[in-house]
């Protein structure tokens, strides 16, 4: 059963069920949209919403599935309400992925640019979304309406149509039942995003604080640099001769020009190729001052939020509340609007730590890329490596039993690496692995000529802007190889963004009940992370292997690819 969900802004909302073939069906306002849900999704779906005649309601065995313009506009208010939803429709996702699958990504997504394309109406930009929205942050209530339909429009009418047409143009679809599935786990990593954003990610104040210090040293004042890197500053003008600030890119280039060795960036890669005693200094400083600046004192503060109550004499317990950003890359990974959860160093880590009596359990897929590319190319003697526990070690029985060569090779094949270390071994995996290869080769010629790849489940890489212009443009042929790469590199990193996001939708069904705090709290790329009371953590891990087993399954069907997960129940996120 799907229900259609517009909020008033007051608290309040529009309800109308949905169903199959159904007529008319009559919408009902509540005053309390929170409860309302709470009231259906508690309930099931035999809680009539508009008490069509039977013959017009969809069958009650059918789970509810709550159809709304944007998840990021609806559920905060339900999930501070203490209102969990098990499945949505968003429309906003599922019609940027239809318009990716018809290569016009850069068109407006939002239920007003959806409607508008649907009467021939000048289609309105999509709405900028502030800093941190989506989090606990946020006031209480519905925000006001920011699906950009003209004022005075039936905004729950426009929502019912747009959906509508987009469930035609999914069965208009060569495959249906794949988009179809796409759109269902995206919207539902957009309810995971929105819920962990919410419960935040545990994280210890004094502990970030205490790292800091031992690398940094103490917090400096306002304007001044930490210790660490005022030393740094300090060798570095030593070392050329004069003052130089590191944080400036021309000043730096002027530096190595005065030593004598003069370069065209002040990349750390560029660097790293002179051979001179200021390099090794100015990547340091690099180095931590990108930790100064991304997760210095200023993040912890602006970032985390100590619960309230916490036992005066025990430790500071916190939260870090990320605000993600579901199908941010083309790839359909995930972005942030600010925080950098995709990217915690690997020494800020120890602060991620589970609260007293509590365990972190993080399942992590291993060698994901190489097995997806086994399962999608149809490839039986890649497939038949991809069984094993060790992918690269099963490849490597034929470069000389050296896994780190097997595993070059693997990995340079699928991202158009030919020269270097990798390519005496391409040849051989060429004729061990044809139809894998075969498989990111034809990505590669259709990106190369300007065409565009899709997922497995449908997800469409861009079309090259104007590629008549790059055609003839005087490095022509270097931006058709770059294209060629990246279409290459699309059709098994979308569809590895996919099976994560399967993934992420079956463990939020697997997982127990949890008390509040608990669940599913860290997601990147393709590793999860729950919080969980230690003695729910066993149940916790066999959920996981249920979750694998159900993405395996709903992706692949019957393959004899596997992918095991390494999953592990620690008290700190750094530990292994």
């Amino acid at each position: 059963m799907r229900i259609a969900v517009v909020a008033d802004g007051d608290g309040g909302g529009w309800l109308r069920e949905l169903g199959e073939g159904a007529g008319p069906v009559r919408p009902r306002r509540v005053d309390d949209l929170a409860a309302a849900v709470r009231e259906i999704e508690r309930a099931g779906p035999v809680t009539a919403v508009s008490d069509p005649a039977p013959d017009q309601r969809e069958s009650s065995s059918a789970p509810v599935r709550w159809v709304w313009a944007d998840t990021c506009d609806v559920y905060p208010d339900l999930v501070r309400a203490g209102v969990r939803v098990a499945r949505c429709h968003d429309v906003a996702l599922t019609e940027a992925l239809l318009l990716g699958y018809a290569a016009r990504h850069s068109e407006p997504r939002s239920l007003g640019a959806a409607w508008a394309r649907l009467r021939d109406l000048p289609v309105p930009d999509d709405p900028v979304r502030p800093l941190g929205e989506g989090t606990a942050a946020q006031p209480a209530l519905f925000e006001a309406d920011r699906s950009t339909l003209p004022p005075g429009t039936d905004r729950l009418a426009a929502l019912v149509e747009v959906h509508d047409d987009q469930r035609r143009r999914v069965a208009a679809l060569p495959e249906p039942g794949r988009m179809a599935l796409l759109a269902a786990v995206e919207s539902a990593g957009a309810l995971a995003a929105v819920e962990m954003g919410h419960d935040g990610l545990p994280w210890r104040p004094d502990v970030h604080d205490r790292v800091l210090t031992e690398i940094l040293g103490p917090r400096p004042r306002p304007g001044e640099r930490p210790t660490v890197l005022a030393d740094l500053v300090t060798r570095i003008g030593e070392v050329v001769g004069h003052d130089v600030n590191p944080d400036s890119p021309a000043q730096v280039l002027r530096a190595m020009a005065w030593v004598g060795h003069p370069v065209a960036s002040t990349r750390s890669w560029v660097l790293e190729g002179v051979d001179h005693p200021l390099v090794p200094l100015l990547l340091r400083y690099k180095e931590l001052a990108r930790l100064y600046s991304a997760n210095g004192w200023s993040w912890l503060e602006t970032w985390v939020r100590e619960l309230p109550g916490a036992d005066p004499g025990g430790p500071r317990l916190g939260r870090f509340h990320p605000d993600y950003v579901v199908g941010g890359v083309v790839s359909g990974r995930w972005a942030t609007r600010g925080g950098g959860a995709l990217q915690i160093p690997r020494s800020v880590r120890r602060a991620v730590r589970a609260d007293p009596g509590w365990v972190l359990v993080r399942a992590d897929a291993g060698q994901l890329e190489p097995r997806v590319l086994a399962a999608v190319s149809g490839d039986n003697a890649l497939a038949s490596a991809a069984a094993e526990e060790d992918l690269y070690a099963r490849l490597a029985v034929h470069v000389g039993d050296d896994r780190e060569r097997a595993k070059i090779g693997l990995l340079a094949a699928m991202y158009g690496q030919t020269s270097g270390d990798a390519a005496p071994l391409l040849a051989t995996l060429r004729r061990l692995y044809p139809r894998a290869l075969e498989y990111v080769d034809a990505a590669a010629r259709t990106g190369e000529g300007g065409g565009i790849v899709r997922s497995w489940l449908g997800r469409t890489s861009p079309a090259p802007h104007d590629w008549s212009a790059t055609v003839a443009a005087a490095d022509g042929d270097r931006r058709r190889r770059a294209h060629g790469r990246f279409t290459r590199n699309f059709a098994v990193q979308a569809t590895a963004a996919e099976w994560a996001l399967v993934l992420l939708a079956a463990l939020r069904q697997e997982l127990p009940p949890l008390p509040e705090g608990g669940g599913i709290v860290f997601f990147v790329h393709d590793e999860v992370v729950a919080h969980v009371p230690r003695e729910l953590a066993e149940e916790t891990v066999r959920a996981i292997d249920r979750a694998e087993v159900r993405t395996r399954e709903t992706l692949f069907g019957d393959t004899p690819v596997r992918f095991p997960l390494s999953v592990s129940v620690t008290d700190c996120y750094a530990d292994r």
